[in-house]
């Protein structure tokens, strides 16, 4: 049998088991696994995925996924993320849309403290909302906002979906996150501009609190800042020593768990049950992690022995002529349709083994197309019908938001992603400028 036909008949395979509900390692790696047993045997197959399993576990910046993951949950279960948002009230409610505008702010700084969407978005569809909601803001803006500032939770460091795209591409973690950081800070602040224009035309789409409202006093306000900016100051504490090459990435990440965890114990918020419920998510979602990243690696194993890679790059660049910007436009494209019914993990696993050898065959960084995947993603999260964040949204939001106006809310904000997306494409150092600062002194 040829071996364009055993790719077409992997992939196939695959997308139907992922059709029928199967998790998505188990479709990956056991589509993996009996395609190697078939191809080599008992015994270059089971090499195969031995092999992968061993790389998976030397894989030194691995240790900083779990790390990352308890340092967001103990912020998060312990509620010292809550006292962002008191503080974005009083400080930014004065303004037109300065909720709205807080409410970006607040998802950044959870991204920098969690690196998962669903985070931001749970803190947000529970403390934003209804607050938002109770002071009249438009029911469409709001919805918009938390779904487009939870998304950059995969994008701005430490991005637990870029140490999957690290692993699988074999790129450097911290260039990575570094790459990610100003793209990210770039999305958000063009969406705190999305907002003020908005709401300085329509003032009723957002409009300001009432001094009696957000009029609590200079001591209380300089209370709620030094309380909402303990998280900046933790992610300070963490990030300065890696960036100036004092301390590794793991390292760094271990610096991170331990102030969070000190910061809920001084707050007096570690209880026995914050710290239970944050060990249980963090030791879940890692097992869930490395198995995609070993079903990933079985997965890519397999393409490398078939010469599947070369056999496509020979197909877009010598048979049909592309040019190397149009191919990479349809990848992208693709992400784009795979992301109305796949997660971001699910998306990179199943066309890793594809993609990331034929960007570095036509030339392209890979360290930027790392921020170009993700940025992809996050507008695959919010494209209906079956967009990821669509439905967490629905599944969190007060029964007056309807899913019709789930789907509404995010079309301009879509439209301020896919901006983002062209001006990191058309400007490669955007991504990569702070990456090669860093990794160049």
């Amino acid at each position: 049998m040829p071996y364009e036909l055993i790719a077409i008949l992997m992939f196939s395979t695959m997308m139907l088991m992922l059709l029928t509900g199967q998790r998505v390692f188990g479709a990956i790696g056991f589509v993996a696994l009996v395609a190697a047993l078939l191809l080599w045997g008992d015994r270059g197959g089971y090499d195969i995925g031995f092999s992968a399993a061993i790389k998976l576990m030397r894989w030194y910046p691995l240790l900083t996924l779990p790390m990352f993951i308890f340092m967001g949950y103990v912020l998060s279960e312990s509620k010292i993320a809550d006292d962002l948002y008191k503080m974005f009230h009083v400080w930014m409610g004065g303004l037109r849309g300065g909720l709205a505008i807080g409410t970006i702010g607040l998802m950044v700084l959870i991204s920098a403290m969690n690196g998962l969407s669903v985070a931001g978005m749970a803190i947000g569809a529970t403390i934003a909302l209804p607050e938002l909601l109770k002071r009249n803001y438009d029911k469409l803006m709001v919805t918009g906002v938390i779904q487009a500032g939870s998304s950059l939770g995969i994008l701005v460091p430490p991005s637990v979906v870029l140490v999957l795209y690290a692993m699988i591409a074999r790129q450097p973690v911290g260039q990575l996150w570094l790459a990610g950081a100003i793209p990210g800070l770039m999305m958000a602040a063009m969406f705190i501009i999305y907002i003020a224009i908005r709401c300085r035309i329509n003032p009723a789409l957002g409009p300001a609190l009432s001094p009696e409202e957000r009029d609590v006093g200079w001591p209380e306000k300089l209370r709620l800042l030094q309380a909402g900016l303990l998280p900046v100051g933790i992610f300070a504490v963490m990030m300065v020593p890696f960036v100036n090459g004092w301390t590794s990435l793991v390292e760094s990440s271990a610096i991170g768990a331990i102030a969070a965890f000190l910061a809920a114990v001084l707050k007096g918020r570690m209880t026995r049950t914050v710290f239970e419920n944050s060990v249980r998510n963090t030791l879940a979602i890692t097992c869930m992690f490395m198995w995609i990243i070993l079903a990933a690696l079985a997965f890519g194993a397999v393409f490398d022995g078939l010469g599947a890679v070369k056999a496509i790059e020979d197909l877009f660049t010598e048979q049909w002529g592309l040019n190397p910007w149009v191919i990479l436009i349809l990848m992208q494209l693709s992400f784009l349709v795979m992301g109305t019914f796949l997660d971001d993990t699910a998306m990179l696993v199943i066309v890793a083994p594809l993609y990331v050898p034929l960007v570095g065959a036509l030339g392209f960084d890979l360290v930027w197309y790392g921020v170009l995947y993700t940025i992809t993603c996050q507008i695959a999260y919010m494209t209906p019908p079956f967009g990821y964040n669509l439905f967490l949204m629905r599944a969190m939001a007060p029964p007056e938001i309807t899913i019709r106006d789930i789907y509404r809310s995010i079309i301009p904000f879509v439209g301020v992603m896919v901006l983002a997306l062209a001006v990191v494409m058309i400007f490669p150092q955007i991504a990569l400028w702070l990456p090669n600062y860093v990794y160049g002194k």
